[in-house]
């Protein structure tokens, strides 16, 4: 059974996060979403929250799992019994923060292979934090994030200000 890990902060999920998800899922017998936490990054949406916003916009889809990561993401994977990371690529600048990763993920174990995916041509542009500052300004979201979790962002933002 081949089981692959999508890591991720999913700070909130996107429909680009969602492309790679499913795109990913087909590749293997399972995948398990890992949401994490990025010490680059402060999130807006505890884990447990994205943890739910996940399995709202995945719903029962075989052979997908949403589950928390904490700590190394080799030592998830170990646990986990996969070998295999799934990152998703927009542009240029993910692959160069993303190959930094997948090196240092070689040197904790070696038997740990990161496979890159390129999102749809349709997301390249989108990212959580644009979500974000759109759902923070009253902008349209409409088509960024899956319609089943629209309103839980919107909602986080309304008194945002």
């Amino acid at each position: 059974m081949k089981t692959f890990i999508c890591p991720g902060s999913f700070d909130p999920v996107t429909n680009g996060h969602l492309d790679i998800i499913y795109r990913a899922a087909a590749l293997c017998d399972k995948l398990i979403v890992a949401v994490g936490d990025n010490v680059n990054k402060e999130t807006t949406f505890s884990k447990q929250e994205r943890i739910e916003l996940l399995k709202t916009a995945i719903g029962d889809k075989p052979g997908i799992s949403v589950e928390p990561l904490d700590g190394l993401l080799t030592d998830f994977a170990r646990k986990k019994k996969s070998k295999t990371v799934i990152k998703g690529l927009r542009a240029l600048s993910d692959f160069e923060y993303e190959f930094q990763m997948a090196l240092l993920n070689k040197i904790l174990d070696s038997e740990i292979e990161t496979l890159f995916m390129m999102t749809n041509v349709n997301y390249s542009y989108l990212s959580s934090s644009a979500v974000k500052e759109l759902a923070r300004n009253a902008g349209n979201i409409e088509g960024l994030v899956p319609d089943s979790i629209k309103d839980k962002v919107l909602d986080k933002f309304k008194n945002y200000k």
